[in-house]
């Protein structure tokens, strides 16, 4: 219920082209406060799953049953307008709740404690979106031990440490770079966990992202024969970051289509997959849709293009 009153707060935004606040209405703010005093008198991990806004995915899908064209970009501002919202509206509570939280208990699995981390991190997550003053003072700080706790003795865990680098993956601040340099350095030996280094890149907001991804290939850690890497990387960037990959110039397109083209020859099976985040082409405006046609269509003549990747685009290419 909360998921679905979400979305019809959302696609009011979405139809404003997600600017402002006034399609926000109060009472969505109140019922979020209420969600919020739930998560610490009764079920956290209910209360993090309840705030987590719908994804810009399931956004599009519900654009697409109202018949209009997929706008991600309008989609993405609407997003995080009201997650900018929320996090001014209800600041006091999400600081008093997350302060309530606080583990003193030594690292546990249990299903207490990973409800307190999901609401917790959700939270950090959401004041991440303050204003730059506060966010500096009081959020950035936080962001930073987390992500140094277990190398200090302080306790960490890697649920903890990737929640809070994921969040500074999408701030355009010094800190930033510094945490996944750290992270990085830490790590390297940690295949699985490099994995996730490369995913919260992927799946940046922030306006320099494809270009990102490209320097990404360039890194030594990064392998375009090891599947797990390239899932973690070019798959994350293709199927979840819709803002970038559908960029109206036609960049993510192109990227896809570049590592698609050249994948293929060594790993036709994963090449298709990625392939298949170009299903929903002629969902999108006009302009979109001429990138991706000139994408697809690149794809296609790949001299020996392996079938499976045959197969996929040429199905894209006739729908």
């Amino acid at each position: 219920a909360g998921q679905r009153l979400a979305t019809r707060v959302l696609l009011a935004g979405i139809a404003a082209g997600g600017a402002g606040s006034d399609w926000i209405p109060d009472a969505f703010v109140a019922a979020c406060g209420r969600v919020l005093d739930d998560g610490l008198s009764r079920d956290p991990a209910l209360a993090a799953e309840a705030l987590n806004l719908p994804a810009e995915s399931v956004l599009a899908e519900a654009v697409v049953a109202l018949g209009k064209a997929i706008d991600p970009e309008a989609i993405h501002t609407a997003r995080v307008n009201l997650r900018r919202h929320l996090a001014a509206h209800l600041r006091d509570k999400f600081e008093a709740v997350w302060t309530a939280l606080a583990s003193t208990a030594a690292y546990a699995p249990d299903g207490a404690q990973v409800g307190q981390r999901a609401l917790r991190n959700a939270f950090l997550a959401y004041l991440a979106e303050s204003d730059a003053d506060y966010l500096q003072a009081s959020v950035v700080p936080r962001l930073t031990a987390q992500l140094s706790a277990g190398n200090n003795g302080a306790g960490g865990n890697m649920t903890d440490e990737i929640a809070a680098l994921a969040t500074l993956a999408n701030l355009d601040l010094p800190e930033r770079e510094a945490a996944l340099a750290d992270f990085y350095t830490r790590w390297q030996t940690e295949a699985l966990v490099i994995d996730k280094w490369f995913a919260v890149q992927a799946t940046s907001r922030l306006p320099d992202t494809v270009a990102h991804v490209r320097a990404l290939m360039q890194h030594p850690a990064f392998d375009l024969k090891n599947p797990n890497r390239v899932y973690a990387l070019i798959r994350g960037f293709c199927g979840a970051n819709p803002r970038h990959f559908h960029a109206a110039d036609g960049s993510g397109y192109a990227l896809a289509a570049d590592v698609i083209s050249e994948l293929q020859a060594m790993n036709p099976q994963v090449a298709s997959r990625i392939a298949r985040s170009f299903d929903r082409w002629r969902q999108f405006d006009s302009g979109r849709q001429a990138h991706a046609r000139a994408a697809l269509e690149r794809i296609a003549k790949v001299e020996g293009l392996a079938k499976d990747v045959a197969e996929v685009v040429g199905n894209a290419l006739k729908a």
